[in-house]
């Protein structure tokens, strides 16, 4: 391909990227920008150009052994819900802009250790960002068939231009705002972005490489496995390798949460906690369909290639050798979109980390004190491109001197040993409070030294003198000294090696130290809100361990200098208004100084913070003893407002509980008032009919005799209607009260059932509803037969009272399960609506669902069923079901 059609595709390309991160900035707020499927995608930053090159080298040259990058961030992403929480929590809080911030945070914002943290990370990421420059060059050459070009100087290098234009880039979008802990979504979103392509388009020449080159994976495997050396691809190697592995995983476990660009896309770029839920899956399924076919692209281009080409790009190399050259464009803009995403986010936040803990704190904050509002502003700004390009050059010059003689597998883990110092001293001082800044210092220095020792010292002298001797034979020709075997440890590969001599050391050291030496009054204050993260909210307010004496008006002034007078006093005003102090109030507390010092956070750093606040006031030192007192009446306090809190909700509970018990009292009442008025009409309309029909007789001596058998019949009627009605209230009393006992005998259940449809067949045949009982199994246990046709009785007369007539359908089942008998009465009619559902067995209570103007009855019907059943020991229930109707259900024991 033509070197300008190349150079002018990268040029389109960088154009949608910062049209895409444009449109996101614009559009901050929208739900397209702010997702969980965003935040997943922008973790893949973690795939660069290592992963879509180098992973294919070393799979082609070392087999499996590429895996154990991607093993420990899938072993942390179940993690992240415990530990990158309670990280975000913090963070939030105290408007954490870098990871350097935060480490110092913990230590009391110690400056000097986040000037140490920085430098380490300065030195662990520049040889990164030299990676990718590095996969830019050498694909740039082999997608224009330039290899043979050696450039004379910078200014005729493609890749010069193309690391300026990515410093263009992270500079216009990463300072904006001058308050670094501001989101940055433009970037966010356009790093998203690149994961999708880079993902798609190794996925496209995966499937291209195995299926349209090849006949699949069993090809490509059957013809691997009859090469010479063929076992060392597929397995481990023994126990020996096994080490390397475990702590190649332990290198990319900690890499995925302290590389510079992961904890800033992963906790200061996270909008909302929630987006972890779709992250601890989505993140490991990306890296899992990334990894599908990079094995399989290597043996590929093993068998296409064998050793005359560099393995790691067999991917581009491997459609070029087939003419399908825009399927090798594809790849390059996947190898492009890598480097983009990780050299953009990692010189932003390297930016920040340099501003904030260099130059500010160590040399610029007389200036800013001195200076204006927006001059200030300007500053940091300038600070944070300037750094960024200093950052990408610093990165071009170490990729022009030492790079181009390592595989990009061997930079990218020099890099992560390095960055792996800091793991101590952060995962240990966020669950234990113990730890002090001095033991984070010593720890990390002399962890770093171990790893230049082992790691980095040969690698320099034998790339700068091509001498190997050091190598070789060690320090002074000690042999116990020699930087890839310390002490005779031989077996494992240069990276591991080097990261188990200098964790061991960097661990001991801190724990050692911690344990010899106690940190500050102000270590201790912020080791414990850091490590008792669920009350952390609460703490941080009640636990603020300071003594001294300052000035509302002194610290407004160093507030109006970064944020302005508007701001800084709008700030204020909200902190007033929280606390309810009084906004004309003089003296400071130490809410107020922690307060400004994390509005400043974001702009300069904790460190320079801690150092402009403390420049206003005047601060005492206060004893160990005084520390913990105060630590523990907080946490007393918290204890006392916890229990507060409880009782609270048990009365809250208990008020409600009242409010119900009382709705039902008043429910009751209207229940009994009903039911007073339902037995009083009950009662006046039989005996009302009785008393004309009795004067009738009495007055009509010459009544025909068949007129007045019809009138002796009506009050016959009458008469058992009233009976009815007081055997009901009688017989409910007598079961409430348990003063009945039950006629128990062998019964036999299809003639009990028979009975009742008897009892009621008539009034259905005048409605027109049909009673279907067609079970044919009989079956005979003991039961009181008259109270268990009372029941059925009872629930066949509610059945057709919720039937339409000529349609209506009562159908009666019953079986055995599990040892106790169930009857069904089911019917077609109008239903119980829910809300009936948990009264409709109470006393008094009538549905209102009935097919009559007004309910018919006592109310004291399925009561009576209900404490009839209960005294077999059984239960009676609706049986809820989305059909129309109702079933009704009691079961008995069968024993």
């Amino acid at each position: 391909m033509n070197n300008y059609a190349l150079i002018s595709i990268i040029i389109c390309y960088l154009a949608i990227l910062f049209y895409i991160a444009f449109l996101a900035e614009k559009n901050a707020k929208s739900k397209w920008v702010n997702n969980s499927i965003v935040y997943s995608l922008s973790l893949a930053v973690y795939c660069s150009a290592w992963t879509y090159y180098g992973s294919v080298g070393i799979a082609a040259n070392s087999g499996i052994s590429f895996l154990p990058i991607y093993l420990g961030p899938v072993i942390a992403a179940p993690l992240w819900i415990v530990v990158l929480r309670k990280i975000m929590r913090i963070s939030k809080q105290h408007k954490i802009s870098t990871l350097a911030d935060f480490v110092s945070l913990r230590y009391g914002n110690n400056r000097f250790l986040g000037a140490l943290i920085t430098v380490i990370c300065v030195f662990g990421i520049v040889p990164y960002i030299s990676l990718q420059l590095k996969a830019i060059s050498e694909t740039f050459e082999i997608m224009t068939d330039d290899i043979s070009y050696i450039s004379t100087n910078i200014f005729d290098d493609s890749t010069f231009y193309i690391a300026i234009l990515l410093a263009v880039f992270a500079a216009f979008f990463g300072t904006q705002a001058t308050d670094a802990s501001e989101k940055h979504r433009g970037i966010v979103v356009s790093v998203a972005f690149e994961s999708i392509l880079k993902l798609v388009f190794f996925l496209i020449i995966g499937v291209y490489v195995t299926f349209f080159l090849f006949n699949g994976t069993t090809d490509i495997y059957d013809k691997i496995s009859i090469t010479p050396n063929f076992e060392s691809l597929t397995k481990i190697g023994g126990l020996e390798a096994g080490f390397d592995w475990f702590f190649m995983t332990m290198i990319s476990f900690i890499a995925v949460f302290l590389l510079p660009r992961q904890f800033q896309v992963s906790v200061l770029e996270n909008t909302r906690e929630k987006h972890l839920k779709q992250a601890i899956w989505m993140f490991p399924l990306y890296l899992l369909l990334f990894n599908i076919f990079v094995i399989f692209i290597a043996w590929a281009g093993k068998l296409t290639f064998g050793n005359e080409v560099n393995a790691e790009y067999f991917t581009l190399l491997l459609p070029l050798q087939h003419n399908s050259v825009f399927l090798a464009l594809l790849v390059f803009l996947g190898g492009f979109s890598a480097v983009i995403s990780m050299v953009v986010v990692s010189t932003l936040a390297l930016s920040t980390m340099v501003s904030n803990n260099l130059i500010i704190p160590y040399g610029f904050l007389d200036k800013f004190i001195k200076g204006q509002p927006d001059k200030n502003s300007n500053y940091i700004k300038n600070i944070r491109r300037i750094s960024i390009f200093c950052i990408i050059i610093t990165a071009y010059i170490f990729y022009i001197n030492f790079s181009i003689e390592l595989s990009l597998y061997s930079i990218g883990l020099i890099s992560f040993v390095i960055i792996s110092q800091l793991a101590p001293s952060f995962f240990i001082g966020l669950f234990w409070n113990r730890g002090s800044s001095k033991a984070a210092i010593i720890g990390m220095i002399v962890g770093s030294l171990i790893t230049f020792y082992t790691l980095v010292l040969p690698f320099t002298i034998e790339a700068l003198t091509g001498i190997t001797d050091f190598t070789n034979h060690g320090l002074f020709n000690i042999s116990v000294l020699k930087p890839y075997a310390l002490f005779g440890i031989d077996f494992l590969s240069p990276p591991a090696h080097a990261f188990f001599w200098s964790m061991s050391a960097n661990v001991v050291c801190y724990l050692i130290f911690s344990l010899t030496s106690k940190g500050n009054y102000r270590e201790r204050n912020y080791a414990e809100m850091f490590v008792d993260s669920r009350n952390y909210s609460s703490l941080q307010d009640s636990a603020l361990v300071w003594k001294g004496e300052a000035y509302v008006s002194d610290i407004k002034n160093v507030l109006n200098k970064f944020l302005g007078e508007n701001r800084a006093q709008r700030a204020l005003n909200l902190f007033f208004m929280k606390y309810k102090i009084p906004p004309n109030t003089q003296l400071a507390d130490a809410r107020l100084i922690n307060f400004s010092e994390k509005l400043l956070t974001g702009s300069i750093g904790s460190a320079s913070a801690k150092i402009l606040i403390a420049s206003v006031v005047k601060e005492e030192q206060i004893s160990l003893v005084e520390v913990l007192k105060i630590l523990d009446e907080s946490k007393e306090n918290i204890a006392n407002n916890k229990i507060l809190r409880e009782k609270s909700e048990e009365l809250s509970i208990l008020a409600l509980k009242l409010k119900q018990a009382n709705e039902e009292l008043i429910s009751k009442d209207k229940q009994k008032d009903e039911f007073l008025d339902t037995v009083a009409h009950e009662l006046k309309t039989p005996i009302t009919g009785i008393r004309a029909s009795t004067e009738l007789l009495i007055d009509e001596d010459d009544m025909p005799s068949e007129i007045k058998t019809e009138f002796l019949k009506n009050m016959l009627n009458d008469s058992d209607r009233l009976t009815r009605l007081i055997n009901n209230i009688l017989d409910f009393e007598k079961l409430t009260k348990g003063n009945h006992e039950l006629n128990i005998r062998q019964n036999s259940i299809k003639t009990t059932i028979k009975y009742a449809i008897a009892s009621v067949q008539q009034l259905a045949i005048n409605k027109g509803v049909s009673i279907i009982n067609d079970n044919l199994i009989d079956f005979r246990f003991s039961y009181d037969e008259d109270r268990i046709v009372q029941v059925i009785t009872n629930l066949l007369s509610n059945a057709l009272k919720f039937t339409e007539p000529e349609k209506g359908k009562i159908i009666i089942e019953y079986k055995m399960i599990n040892n106790m008998f169930e009857v069904y009465v089911i019917d077609n009619g109008k239903g119980i609506p829910d809300e009936d559902f948990e009264y409709i067995f109470n006393k008094f209570y009538q549905s209102k669902n009935q097919n009559t103007i007004k309910p018919q009855g006592s109310g004291l019907g399925l009561a009576i069923c209900k404490q009839i059943i209960e005294q077999h020991n059984g239960k009676i229930w609706i049986q809820k079901s989305n059909k129309k109707g109702t079933t009704f259900v009691f079961k008995l024991p069968f024993n």
